[in-house]
């Protein structure tokens, strides 16, 4: 069954401002909870790590759509299933209005999608109280990135998701526009799934040893 989940944050810089930083996969660590690296496989690809409870989870994603300054779009090629966008838009004079569509598929790993969408948005929630306290405090990106790559209208789904794994990926198309917006889904799905992986791995566990 997929699930979707929406979130958005105001944040008191300029759409550029929130933008580029968006587009520097480099810091994401600093914000997304439980993401301990992120690393660029190729032009197109990069590998994630996270670990959440002490439960190790990777993923790639690729991206699928880059509008500079309104939109970036993605979908994982393995791992949990996921796919959404980020949006950006005047909140106002220096303020920026950021949202995140986010849609997954649990596959299997979690028991309950109620459960697991509660886990999820607050995941997505809080990385995205953390960004704005990370640029606002700046002030300014510690970079950016204005490449634009074309896609479809509206967000993807866990459908495109699907397509993309194996996908050996779109030559030519920058690891920095790849890393700009899977890191909410990704580190969101990952919690939501690590938590209640390990959850589930420790109760079989105990079931063994009563057994």
């Amino acid at each position: 069954m997929t699930t979707k989940v929406e979130k958005s944050v105001v944040v008191d810089v300029p759409v550029s401002v929130a933008y580029g930083q968006w587009t520097q996969f480099e810091e994401f660590p600093h914000f997304m909870g439980g993401v301990t690296e992120v690393r660029q496989l190729t032009d197109d690809r990069l590998h994630w790590v996270a670990e959440i409870a002490g439960v190790k989870r990777e993923w790639q994603a690729r991206i699928l759509e880059q509008v500079p300054d309104q939109k970036v779009a993605w979908a994982a090629t393995e791992g949990a299933t996921n796919a959404g966008a980020v949006r950006f838009e005047p909140a106002g004079p220096g303020s920026t209005h950021v949202h995140l569509t986010l849609e997954y598929e649990p596959e299997g790993l979690v028991e309950k999608v109620g459960d697991a969408l509660s886990i999820v948005e607050k995941q997505a929630e809080g990385d995205l109280e953390r960004f704005k306290a990370f640029i606002e405090e700046r002030g300014t990106a510690t970079g950016t990135w204005r490449g634009e790559v074309p896609g479809t209208a509206g967000s993807p789904t866990v459908d495109d998701a699907a397509a993309s794994r194996g996908d050996s990926g779109k030559a030519g198309v920058s690891g920095k526009a790849v890393a700009a917006g899977a890191a909410v889904a990704g580190a969101a799905v990952a919690a939501a799934v690590a938590a209640r992986s390990g959850s589930d791995d420790q109760r079989s566990e105990a079931a063994d040893a009563a057994s």
